[in-house]
């Protein structure tokens, strides 16, 4: 007896896999349109008729032991590839009038997204107060990207195109503040972050901290901890690949840490003591760097990005945690230093929403800062002069006068 794998499907057929060399299941880049398949990939016997089975004469024990040994394997590699592949039936998205945000699965640590493209699409919308809604199918774009919206049934993919298109549709503009110097700049450090940076974290996150990466893929079922393996070592042989093709994984682990300290140095500098990266206001810039310095800030336990920003680089700490802290309340860190919050604003004792997985999100309240300059509210998140306990720019000689004066 020999065993075959083939995909049931509920048109009583089964498509072949030992036989067939490749399969279009509708996730080809560059096409839209998608051919679905759906139902279970199944192990089954089948007769070898005058082939490489008759050849072996008579079945003796090894040969039975082995061919039991075989159907489990093939039926343990059907199984985790209908995981790896999802196949299932396509469910109706209705982007009329909605942002719909396809991205990756939330990790299990609490933190959004291990993709610092993903975080940066998402903290954009809850910048500009876009509502949206989060769609975790694990569908790449046709372009083979990730993330990726629909709006009115138009698909757009990559993050620059995306604020693009969301800005000629929607009206929205964060970088409305700044003058055609500060926007050159802030393109130049955009290109720095996304084209340079992200490469040196993607090396610590896939290739070098792949073992604690592991952990935080959210998976689950019989086989989870065998399937996040595969995945983990999937991805890092790609990043690796990826790397080799831009030319800085031609260097050594030292020389690509040294490549990511003078990034995070260089953003260090370009912040200063300012609330935002660009000034006292928000920018597209931000959403970019914050999507990017969080991984190192939560991502990578024990690396020396993380002793980097939250030791000598400590501004950009602080710039991470005000950034969370106001568009994200339902992401809290239960290992939260006590370096970035003060007593008064301590949240231990309230209860923390989740992240959601599939729902609509919207802020209520607005960012335009320009209503509320001559109205000063003391929260317990502020001091007198109404400054966020987590700013940088406070004003600490002033602070102490007014206390004084108590």
């Amino acid at each position: 007896m020999h065993w075959g794998v083939g995909f049931a499907s509920s048109r009583s057929c089964v498509v072949e896999l030992s036989r067939n060399q490749s399969l279009t299941l509708g996730w080809c880049a560059g096409s839209e349109e998608h051919f679905s398949f759906y139902g279970d990939i199944i192990a089954f016997p089948w007769q070898d008729y005058g082939g490489m089975m008759a050849g072996l004469g008579s079945d003796s024990w090894w040969k039975k032991t082995l061919y039991l040994t075989g159907g489990a394997l093939l039926a343990a590699a059907a199984y985790l590839l209908h995981e790896l592949l999802a196949i299932r039936k396509e469910q109706e998205v209705d982007s009329k009038d909605a942002i719909i945000l396809h991205q990756f699965s939330r990790p299990n640590n609490g933190v959004p997204s291990l993709s610092p493209f993903c975080l940066k699409m998402e903290t954009y919308l809850r910048m500009a107060d876009l509502p949206y809604q989060n769609y975790f199918d694990g569908k790449l774009s046709p372009q083979g990207k990730m993330p990726w919206i629909e709006y009115n049934r138009k698909k757009v993919s990559g993050t620059e195109f995306i604020i693009d298109f969301l800005e000629e549709k929607l009206g929205v503009n964060l970088n409305k503040n700044l003058g055609p110097h500060e926007r050159a700049v802030s393109r130049a450090v955009t290109k720095m972050v996304e084209e340079h940076f992200y490469w040196t974290l993607a090396y610590c996150q896939w290739v070098d901290n792949l073992h604690e990466t592991q952990k935080m893929l959210s998976c689950s079922g019989p086989f989870s901890d065998l399937l996040k393996w595969i995945l983990c070592h999937l991805t890092k042989g790609i990043v690796k690949r990826e790397m080799y093709g831009h030319g800085i994984g031609r260097f050594s682990e030292e020389e690509i840490y040294k490549l990511m300290e003078k990034d995070m140095r260089s953003l260090a500098g370009l912040l200063g003591d300012k609330k935002y990266i660009m000034g006292p206001k928000l920018s597209t810039l931000d959403a970019t760097v914050f999507g990017h310095l969080a991984q190192a800030m939560w991502t990578l336990p024990g690396t020396r990005p993380e002793r980097l920003i939250k030791g000598e680089l400590i501004n950009l700490a602080m710039y991470c945690e005000r950034i969370r802290r106001k568009f994200w309340p339902e992401w809290h860190q239960d290992d939260d230093n006590t370096l970035y919050e003060s007593e008064e604003s301590s949240e231990a004792s309230k209860p923390h929403t989740p992240l959601q997985d599939f729902s609509f999100y919207s802020r209520t309240e607005t960012f335009d800062e320009e209503g509320t300059e001559n109205s000063i509210s003391q929260t317990p998140d502020t001091d007198y002069t109404g400054h966020s306990l987590f700013d940088s720019d406070v004003d600490m000689d002033d602070y102490t006068d007014h206390a004084q004066c108590k």
